[in-house]
């Protein structure tokens, strides 16, 4: 499942989708510089990170989906296993999403690229 060549492999690594090499941030996922950007360009294949201006935008709805499955699961594991009282559950949920930001950015982004790119074995950067 994890294994190179397979989308899950390039979205959960953070690896370039076109070559499963080069990576797409330039720091780790909670490193606290420079968290969220990216290069422009792969440095292995060469391949865009950016395809077209605001490619990006849509990464917002994976985000959205990532972070309201997040308090959908969350709230139910605590107010419905655990007993907490409703505004107690969001409270937790609530604290422990702003720290997972990093995260839900990157891994929104890894896998809005990986729907446009596809994986090319050897494909090596033209000097």
């Amino acid at each position: 499942m994890l294994e190179k060549g397979s989308k899950s492999y390039s979205i959960l690594k953070y690896k370039c989708p076109r070559c499963h090499e080069g990576d797409l941030f330039y720091t780790p996922t909670f490193a606290f510089k420079r968290t969220f950007e990216m290069p422009k360009n792969c440095p292995v294949c060469n391949q865009k990170y950016e395809i077209e201006p605001g490619f990006y935008w849509g990464a917002m709805y994976v985000s959205y989906a990532l972070s309201g499955g997040y308090m959908l699961f969350g709230f139910a594991l605590l107010f419905f296993l655990m007993g907490f009282n409703p505004i107690v559950s969001f409270a937790i949920l609530v604290v422990f999403i702003i720290p997972l930001y990093p995260l839900f950015f990157r891994l929104s982004r890894s896998v809005w690229i990986n729907l446009f790119v596809g994986y090319k074995p050897n494909n090596i950067k033209s000097s």
